[in-house]
């Protein structure tokens, strides 16, 4: 607590830190000497490279795992609450004895309380006796906190046995469970979430994102959602090279400080080769007997080899893909239908693929989506209707199921087994080594057994071995869960690059901005929506209710302007934000596209155009001057506060 003049301001409590802690395993080090503080009030991101050690160290600073050297403090009256990778519920117990298993009467009489209500008994007095308790135990906020948590991660059935339920169904019961038990100590809290968006879908991720954005906890989460973790975080941690980089600040300013980073780093490696490349003729030249002054120029000499050996250079990860043709025939689905008892997937889904196309598939959970690629794979036959694969076609299919190996192996030698070399665009190749080097393999881990690499590193080479193989159509399901960010810009680099048609399942709504052209929307009862546009406009265009409409006018269709109103003062321009700088990047694509497309309507109207062809030209061309019209001045307004 502070004074200033009659004043009482309270400073924030300091929550936790970890000070010069070290963590191996084996010959494998994750981190060294690493120090990071943690206050009241911090939302902070932890960033690095799977297999750095981020979920070892949450687990360090939960009281879960032990550090090999250093020291961990968490302030006494502080309880921390973290949501693990992989939970210990009892499979026996319910729902609600697995979510609400604290040892807590508020806990208690809630739980009571509630099942009470579901089993819809009539005993009067048990629920006054009941009601009296939540009104001494002050438990009505609480209880209705619980609800809405449960209900957003649509845990409906809370008598189901927990072994009964999927994997996703268990990472939400687990998700309930941390944000129920952190609001039990309301701002008394360390709340640890590792990737808390894994298994959710969209609408699921945005409830969170405004549940941890208002609530004032203290917060440290992983999470490769960068919608997210901008819009919940105000600081992020990165360990890089068993070092730990604070950047105060969201997303935007992390990419921006790293860069910066980075390049002072390739300066001083570019210095130290010099000096080291001068030093080591000397050393070569000198005699064996050294005076004093050369002694001294000799230990200078190891310390500049030791950082040069220390640095690395910064890869580059552009791969320009060598892949088989696509013919005109890609994949065919004709008439299709799919149902699971009630639940209809697809009532006669019609669709013809077009080479190059990037199409994304979202939904609620539970809708179908794994099912449908699984479908147009034909790895699962449909109740009616035809699948048929052109001949050129050849599918790389990154599924949920994750790395299969019959026998243990070490990381590079599994990708041998499939090729020794990648094949690039230009005729060139280049080894398994280097191809795995890109995706963030070291040489210490290519020679890693599978078994014991951590689980976002055995993702990535899942991901690594079908895009080895060279196919020419992606499907993706869900690829982004448990990777890093590095992987991930990785990642799109190279799908930005590729030239093949791509099928995407994913929540990560930055990913599928930057990914898709359009999408095949699943809103339920076999309903599947084919919007033009990416997850952001079909958002807006959801929120404006455009969807009732022709599905094919949606994006043809703008607000009207706002009535004018008496200008208010001007406020001061704010920083352009990670969502908005993207915003600005897809308006310079879209407006050329739009001027192109005046441009070859305007040629075709100078042609025999019958009368109604020329009707629908001169439609289409009033639509798009009012479309550039507008993005033309958003474009401007970003723009200006860009600059």
């Amino acid at each position: 607590m502070k004074t200033q003049g009659s004043q009482v301001i309270f400073a924030p409590m300091h929550y936790a830190s970890v000070e010069n802690i070290s963590k191996s395993f084996g010959i494998r080090t994750l981190f060294k000497n690493i120090t990071i503080n943690i206050e009241e009030g911090d939302k902070i991101a932890l960033v690095a490279r799977n297999g750095s050690g981020k979920s070892t160290l949450m687990k360090i600073i939960a009281g879960l795992e032990t550090a090999d050297s250093g020291t961990v403090w968490v302030h006494k009256d502080i309880k921390t609450v973290m949501l693990q990778q992989d939970n210990d519920f009892d499979p026996n117990k319910s729902i609600w004895d697995n979510v609400l298993r604290v040892d807590n009467p508020v806990i208690q009489v809630v739980k009571e309380y509630e099942r009470f209500l579901e089993e819809g008994s009539d005993d009067t007095d048990k629920l006054g006796a009941l009601m009296a308790a939540l009104d001494d135990l002050n438990a009505w906020h609480f209880e209705s906190d619980l609800k809405q948590i449960l209900g957003k991660l649509q845990l409906h059935h809370l008598n189901e046995k927990v072994g009964n339920l999927s994997g996703g169904q268990k990472k939400r019961v687990a998700l309930a469970q941390a944000l129920i038990e952190s609001q039990l100590h309301e701002s008394r809290c360390l709340l640890i979430l590792d990737e808390p968006t894994n298994h959710l879908d969209v609408g699921m991720i945005e409830w969170l994102e405004e549940y941890l954005g208002a609530q004032k906890i203290t917060l440290l989460l992983v999470t490769h959602d960068r919608y997210f973790l901008d819009a919940v975080c105000n600081e992020i941690v990165e360990i890089d090279e068993e070092k730990v980089y604070v950047y105060k600040g969201n997303y935007d300013y992390f990419l921006e400080q790293k860069s910066l980073r980075l390049e002072i780093q390739q300066s001083e490696l570019q210095k130290d080769k010099n000096i080291f490349r001068k030093e080591l003729e000397w050393m070569r030249k000198q005699p064996k007997a050294r005076t004093t002054k050369s002694k001294s120029r000799q230990d200078a000499f190891v310390e500049v080899e030791e950082r040069v050996k220390q640095q690395k250079d910064v890869a580059e990860v552009s791969l320009q893909v060598k892949m088989t043709r696509l013919g005109g025939k890609i994949l065919e689905m004709k008439k299709v239908y799919k149902s699971f008892g009630d639940l209809d997937i697809m009532k006669g889904f019609d669709y013809t693929f077009k080479r190059g196309e990037r199409i994304g598939v979202v939904g609620k959970n539970g809708v179908g989506k794994s099912t449908f690629l699984k479908i147009a794979l034909q790895l699962e036959a449909p109740d009616s209707g035809k699948i048929n694969h052109g001949d050129t076609v050849v599918f790389g299919n990154f599924s949920q199921e994750g790395l299969q190996y019959k026998e243990d192996k070490r990381a590079i030698e599994y990708v041998k087994s499939m090729a020794e070399f990648f094949p690039l665009a230009d005729g060139s190749k280049i080894s398994a080594s280097q191809f795995m080097e890109k995706f963030g393999f070291t040489g210490e881990q290519q020679y890693t057994m599978l078994s014991k690499l951590s689980g976002g590193e055995k993702r990535r080479l899942h991901l690594m071995s079908v895009l080895f193989l060279n196919p020419n159509f992606l499907v993706l399901d869900e690829p982004t869960n448990d990777l890093d960010l590095q992987t991930l810009r990785t990642l799109e680099e190279f799908l930005l690059e590729y030239p093949g048609c791509i099928l995407i399942v994913s929540h990560d709504r930055y990913f599928m901005d930057r990914m898709v052209d359009h999408l095949f929307a699943f809103e339920g009862n076999g309903i599947i929506r084919d919007f033009p546009g990416n997850y952001t406009q079909y958002r807006e265009a959801v929120d404006k209710g455009l969807l009732e409409k022709n599905p094919q006018q949606i994006m043809k269709m703008e607000e009207k302007p706002a009535t004018k109103t008496e200008a208010a003062p001007p406020a001061a321009p704010k920083k352009l934000s990670f969502k908005e700088k993207f915003e600005l990047e897809s308006l310079e694509k879209e407006m050329p596209l739009l001027q192109q497309e005046k441009a070859a309507l305007e040629t075709a109207m100078n042609n025999n155009l019958s009368f109604d062809e020329l009707q629908k030209a001169a439609d289409r061309i009033a639509i798009i001057l009012q479309e550039l019209d507008e993005k033309e001045m958003r474009w401007l307004e970003l723009s200006e506060r860009n600059s």
